[in-house]
């Protein structure tokens, strides 16, 4: 598998081309880049545009774009209308976050990448059948905004009651949408184990985010790291089972008292595959 990072190691900084060098000449393949306005601003037109010169000079490969998950600069700590929810029951504020997915999918016409990363409502929200036909008309109009732009949007399986591996094969059964997956390993952790979610998951899954936890939070652990407790090399046995299907993709915490981010995660890259 291709070795992949997620910009969400540094997403409490701007994101910068220099930061994005080191990832290319570490020989990591491909990057997630996260949409957080404190990191890439999806509607800062001159950001976009410095990262559309960037990569048109350089052999790494933006795989994917995390859709945005709030609207302010500090993780949505600055009221709960900044947290972006396509599951909204009330058309307008769906309209509205809609609307603001479909600017994150608009980087797509300046720096192409492949797959949008979006998550099915938030954290512990849970399930309804208004719920999922909410979903279904926000997806509906997004997929084909995305596809006009060679995007494809995956659902991530996230902690609450919509997203989990089985919920996420119920909706695509249920509205037909047929949509692909990111594994996460560390939410499926917390859920209902790494290899019962992987197994649900696996034909669908086109991307990863693999990190560590201790089985109750989210905590984005480097693997095999203190406090962590996922079985990474049943976990890479799984992921192995189908070559070629998506990338080795981590997606690390921000630890700030580490210097050489790109070098850790390298040293993560040589164990995990040594295993």
């Amino acid at each position: 598998m291709d070795r992949a990072l997620s910009s969400h190691v540094i997403v409490n900084h701007r994101l910068t081309t220099s930061w994005l060098g080191k990832v290319e000449r570490a020989g990591i393949a491909a990057v997630e880049i996260f949409c957080a306005k404190q990191h890439l601003d999806w509607r800062n037109a001159s950001q976009v545009a410095d990262l559309g010169h960037w990569f048109r000079d350089s052999q790494l490969k933006l795989h994917s774009l995390h859709s945005p998950m709030y609207t302010d600069e500090y993780w949505g700590r600055s009221g709960p209308d900044t947290h972006i929810n396509i599951t909204e029951h009330k058309k307008a504020d769906r309209i509205k976050w809609v609307d603001e997915i479909k600017r994150a999918i608009e980087v797509a016409e300046v720096v192409p990448f492949r797959y949008l990363i979006q998550h099915l409502g938030v954290n512990d929200q849970e399930f309804s059948e208004r719920t999922v036909d909410a979903a279904f008309s926000s997806l509906d109009e997004l997929g084909v905004f995305a596809r006009q732009r060679g995007v494809e949007i995956l659902l991530e399986n996230i902690r609450n009651d919509l997203a989990s591996a089985q919920r996420l094969h119920q909706f695509n059964e249920m509205t037909h949408l047929n949509m692909n997956y990111v594994f996460d390993a560390g939410h499926a952790h917390i859920m209902g184990g790494v290899e019962k979610e992987f197994e649900i998951m696996a034909p669908r899954i086109r991307s990863l985010h693999l990190h560590d936890n201790d089985g109750e939070k989210d905590l984005h652990l480097y693997p095999q790291a203190a406090g962590g407790t996922i079985d990474w090399k049943r976990t890479m046995e799984l992921l192995r089972s189908r070559p070629g299907q998506y990338p080795l993709m981590l997606e690390l915490r921000e630890v700030a008292e580490m210097e050489n981010p790109v070098d850790e995660v390298v040293k993560v890259f040589n164990s995990l595959e040594a295993l």
